[in-house]
Parts: C-alpha cells; structure tokens; sequence
C-alpha cells in the first residue's frame, strides 16, 4: 500500500543530522566498474527470486487485489541466497568474487522489475477483464468484439510492446530527478537504507536473523496450506469456508478464512488500511447490500442472474468502482498541486545554486565536487561523484523510444483490431510527460498514480471507440499501454534513487532493470497462464474472483454505454458515494497537513471501498494480523519493527508457494480426500 512522507531537500539544504553510511565503507570497499556490478550468479538469484515473488504477486492479485511491497524482502532473500552461493564455493575450496552492496542493489532491482510485470501488466486486470469468463453472465449484451480470447503467446507479445517505452520515457531525466530536485522516493530510500544495512557486520548478523525467522514462518505457513487442502474435496469445503461467525454471517462474507497470506499482509499494512477494510466490510455487505437486495423486483428484475450487471453485482461492482474513482480524484489532483508547488519552490530555491554540469567525467569527480559544491555532505559529494560517472547517451535514450513507439504502433493492432493506430500514437505522444508527472509525484508521496492514469484511459479510449466497433476491448488495451509506460517509468526512478544510495552505477541499474523487464514479460504471462489453466479464474465464485478485471471491465462499460448500463438508481447511489470519497481523502489530507491527532482515525477511502465487492473475509484475515503485531509492539517493540516484515513474508510465502503444488494437483485431477463443511441445522 502507499503512504506517503515529507518532501524531497532541495539541493545544497544541510543535512548535518544524519551519520555518514559512505565513511563507513571507506577503505572496506572496492566500487566495481559497472560491468562487474552484473554478474550472471546475480542473474541466477534475480531469475529464481523473480518467479516466487511473481507468483505470490499473482495470487494476491487474482484473491483481493492488495499487494504489499516486496522491495525489501527481494533485497533480503538476494543477500541471503548470494551468501549462502559465495559460502558454499568456499566450502569446496573455490574462490569467489565478494559479494558487494553493488551487486545485491542489482538483484533487487532485477527481481522488482520482473516481478512488478504481474501487477502493472494487467494480467490480473485488464488483460483477465477483455475474457469471455469475465464477461460471461456480467454485460451478456457485449458483442463478440468487446471480448479477447486469452492465449499465452499474444499476452507475452504485448507486454513486449508496452512495458519498454517506460524505461526510455523519463531516463533523460534521472540526474533532474535525484541531483537536482533531490526527490526522496521513499521506497527507494528505504530499500537503500536495508542493503547498506546488510553489508556491514552489524546488519550481518541482523539479516541472518531476519532470514531465520523468515523461512521459519515459511515452513509453518507452507505446512498449515498443506493441511487444509486435505479438508477442501469439494466446493465450499475446508478451513476457509469455516463459518467463524455463524452461517448468516458466513454468508455476507463474514468470517475468518485462516489464511496465512493476509494475515502477512496484514503485518505489513498500516494498522489504518486494515481497520478500514473493514469498515468498508461493515458499510457494504452489513448495510448496503441486504438493503438493496430487499429492493429485489423493485429496482431490479429478481429472474436476474446473480453475476448481472443489471441486478446485485451491478450495485456492487459501479459503487466499488465510484468510490475508487473519488478517491483516485483526490489523489490524483493532490499529487498534481504538491509535484507543481514543489518544482515551483525547488526552481526558486535554486536559482543560485551552480548545476552539476561544470563537473568533468574523469576520476578526480569527488575532489572537483568537494571543491566546487562545498555545501554538500561527504554522502552526497561521494554518491553524486558515482552517479555522474557513466552516463547513458540521451540520443540512444530517444532512438530506442521512437524505435519501441514505431513497432508498437505497428503490431498493437494486430493484437487488437479495436484499437486504433492513432490512439496509440496520441498515447505515446503525450506519455512521457504523463511519465514525468508521475514518477516526480512518486518522488514525493512515494504514491504512484499509473491505475488513475490507466482508468482515464479505459474511459477516453473506450468512448472514442464506441459500442459497435469494439470500444470495452480498445478501452482495456488502451489501459495497458498507459499504465505500462506511467508505472514502469516511477518504478525506474526508484530503483535509480536506490542506486544513487548504494553507490551502484546508473547504466547497471538500467541494464539489470531491462533484464528484469525481459524476464518478466515471460515470467508473468507464464505464472499467470499456470493459475488460468488450473483455476477458474474471474468466476466471483472461485477462489480467484479476480475482482479488479471486474472492476476495469465495469469501467470500460461505463466509458462505452454511459450510464445506461447502470441499473435503477444506481447512479444516485455512485454519485454519492463518488464524493463520499472524495471528502474522505481531502478530510484526511487536510487533518495530515495540520498536523492533527485526529488524521489517525479518519480511515482511508480507497481501503473501505476494497471490499465492497469482495466481501469482508480477507478483512477479518488481515485485522488479524495487525493484532499480532500490536501484541507483539508492546512486548518489544524494536524486535517488531525489525524482524516483523521478515516474518509476515514468509507467512506470505509459505502460502502463495503451496499454490504451486496445488495447481499441479488440480491440473492432474487430484483430489482431497475429506469434505469439511457447515450445513444448517434442520
């Protein structure tokens, strides 16, 4: 989940605070040339660590769509798993090249690409949202043109296409970016912060704790999956249909579905997105929904199957969707106001500042910048001095856009007729300043706005289109291309504000994030095509309701037919709903800028309107995990903090990698043998 923090020093502001990191590697290390930071034992860890994470980002995608970040566990598990390479070499007596903070920012930065591939590429999404199991019972009145039948070929062809013109878009902009407005990137930093950690004796010993403690949970939480799955012979059987609250409530999604997975995540979430899922679990299926299914036959046709559009799930699934869109608003023009106040006062502030171009490239950097910038902390004249030394050619930069932007427009409409050559045109046209806006608004707030970007697509693109020529179709690829430059492109200039902090050179982190990129747009297609084939997946029903495809597909709808695809009432209720949201997040905004105690009770809009069309079991999960953690706190708080995240991942873990043997299972026709189920008592 996002958060958010202050803003990012203006070049030149002291920062006499903070201990020096880089006095501490002083004489201890050896910065290696940029071609040595990639090695293909790092190439080997980013592979295996890219398909785990991919596949625990995959299964959170298709169950609830909360996807907490795993920035820090990659690099944890880089570290463990390249110490545990160099430490068994030595055993054998082979010698080995040490392993550097260098080379672990490279792993990190490889597997977080690969992996982010499964969330940004839509697969879970849009991509799942043009498919006829999605669209089957929930808009019957589409033609054959508003659906695209899912093959695994096409889907790694087009995210090929899409997920490289972010890399190029703002790349130009990167010493901008990190030396002269100094944006913090907060996930980037603190990623930073951990591998620098990693590397000295003290955090050693640290990590080796952390990754203990990690694969304890793992085996626990990987052994419990295991023992349910012998409970769950049929449908509706097991643990996770365990009525904890009694049958009534089991039945408005009410109860705990012992799920070790959102218990982690509910480790690692805020205690304040947790609390307000489950607010939101209150507010819809204990309120809204029973009061609107009493309108059966009033306000909806009561022969209607359950999955219409034009029945319950219409309520459900266009008021979850008005409420992320008000909060998405908020978001969105918040972030544009604080990323145009900032550049504005940071332009003013230096105004007399000298730039770093009078800096020569040769090996005396560090001392020309001691002399010439004195202001600087030894930190930053060291970091800059390595971050300016290799540069990446911007006419390279600018060929290799055009060049990805010509075969896109080429072979997009291939894929899909519906999209016009001209709208990706327009889109490629206009993405790099998207690209700009939303990477230096992620600098800011740490809060990417790639999803806000994409719906605004989904609706534009979609209404270009129109209902007889494809427009639901041409909406959600349209999304795509978006959200695939827009999303990419923040998570590039993380990484590079990582690299700037661990003295990693900025063509390495390039070229190790286009490996990441590579492997992912294999890597995701390919997990994802493992859970399809095993699963009905989309199906509200299953236990992968994937439900943001229903969410991006009632968007596409939306944008297509207007409001007419709503049923009765349905738009006073979004309408209010809409600004429900909207005055939620400015409320909390308002109360985060003054400083007031109360901001910590307001909850958050986006998180209440999660489970809207879920239902609240998860919420339950993850309450559950916060608890833990709070028990844990007052116990001893330092060891929660450091060790907690390193625990709630490996209960993640344990979990989404039981998916693995029981998808291979499921494709065998492999059964459990008992049926653990709760009927009413006659």
């Amino acid at each position: 989940m996002a958060t958010t923090c202050e803003r990012g020093k203006i070049l030149g502001e002291p920062d006499t605070e903070v201990p020096s990191i880089e006095k501490l590697f002083e004489g201890r290390e050896e910065i290696p040339e940029w071609i040595d930071q990639i090695t293909l034992r790092s190439m080997v860890v980013s592979v295996i660590l890219g398909f785990f994470i991919s596949v625990m980002i995959m299964k959170l995608n298709l169950t609830t769509g909360i996807i907490p970040s795993f920035n820090v566990a990659a690099g944890l598990l880089g570290f463990f798993l390249m110490k545990s390479w160099t430490r068994t070499l030595q055993h054998f007596g082979v010698s080995s090249k040490p392993f550097t903070r260098q080379e672990n920012t490279i792993i990190q930065t490889c597997v977080v690409a690969c992996s982010a591939i499964s969330y940004s590429g839509g697969l879970g999404s849009y991509i799942l949202g043009m498919s006829s199991t999605v669209a089957k019972g929930f808009d019957d009145e589409g033609t054959a043109l508003d659906v695209k039948k899912l093959s695994l070929g096409w889907m790694i062809a087009y995210l090929f296409l899409t997920s490289f013109l972010g890399l190029f878009s703002v790349l130009p902009l990167r010493k901008v970016m990190i030396l002269g407005y100094r944006l913090t990137y907060p996930s980037g930093t603190a990623t930073a912060h951990v591998i620098n950690g990693f590397h000295t004796p003290q955090g050693a010993l640290v990590a080796k704790k952390q990754v203990s403690l990690l694969f304890k949970s793992f085996w626990g939480s990987f052994l419990w999956s295991l023992f349910q799955w012998f409970y769950s012979a049929g449908e509706n059987c097991g643990f996770k249909a365990f009525p904890t609250f009694g049958l009534t409530a089991y039945e408005n999604k009410f109860y705990f579905d012992f799920s070790s997975t959102y218990v982690g995540v509910g480790m690692i979430c805020p205690y304040l997105i947790n609390v307000s899922l489950l607010v939101g679990s209150f507010i819809s299926w204990g309120m809204l929904w029973p009061w609107i299914k009493g309108k059966k036959g009033v306000w909806y046709d009561a022969h209607l199957p359950e999955s219409s559009l034009s029945g319950l799930t219409g309520y459900k699934v266009f008021i979850s969707i008005a409420m992320i869109l008000g909060d998405g608003l908020f978001q969105f023009l918040a972030v544009i106001g604080k990323t145009t106040y900032d550049m504005y006062n940071k332009q003013q502030a230096s105004s007399s500042i000298a730039p770093f171009s009078n800096v020569s490239r040769g090996n005396d950097d560090f001392d020309e910048l001691s002399n010439s910038h004195p202001y600087l902390t030894f930190d930053d004249r060291r970091r800059t001095s390595v971050f300016l030394k290799e540069q990446i050619p911007s006419s390279l930069v600018l060929g290799c856009y055009c060049f990805f932007a010509v075969f896109s427009i080429i072979l997009i409409p291939q894929i899909f007729p519906q999209l016009q050559r001209r709208d990706i045109f327009i889109l490629y046209l206009v993405a790099p300043l998207l690209a700009f806006s939303n990477a230096y608004g992620c600098g800011l707030t740490d809060w990417s706005l790639g999803s806000s970007y994409g719906k605004l697509a989904v609706f534009v693109f979609g209404a270009v289109a129109g209902v007889k020529d494809g427009g639901v179709v041409a909406g959600l690829a349209a999304c795509g291309v978006a959200m695939g430059i827009v999303s990419i492109a923040s998570d590039l200039m993380q990484d590079f504000k990582t690299g700037y902090l661990t003295l990693t050179s900025p063509r390495s982190m390039f070229v190790s994030q286009v490996i990441g990129t590579v492997m992912g747009c294999i890597i995701g297609p390919s997990v994802f095509w493992m859970f399809y084939k095993a699963y009905p997946i989309g199906d509200p029903n299953s236990e992968y309701p994937a439900p943001y495809a229903r969410v991006y597909r009632g968007i596409a709808i939306l944008g297509v037919d207007g409001f007419s695809a709503l049923p009765k009432n349905c738009v006073k209720l979004c309408l209010a709903f809409f600004f429900f949201a909207f005055v939620v997040s400015a409320t909390r905004e308002a109360l985060k800028n003054l400083k007031s105690p109360i901001y910590d009770y307001i909850p958050s809009a986006m998180g209440m309107a999660i489970p809207f069309y879920l239902g609240g079991y998860f919420t339950i999960d993850m309450c559950v995990g916060s608890l833990i953690m709070y028990i844990w706190r007052q116990a001893d708080q330092k060891a929660s903090v450091v060790y907690g995240p390193a625990v709630a991942s490996g209960l993640i873990c344990g979990d989404v990698i039981w998916a693995l043997p029981s998808s291979i299972l499921s494709l065998f026709k492999v059964k459990a043998p008992i049926c653990m189920q709760f009927i009413p008592h006659s």
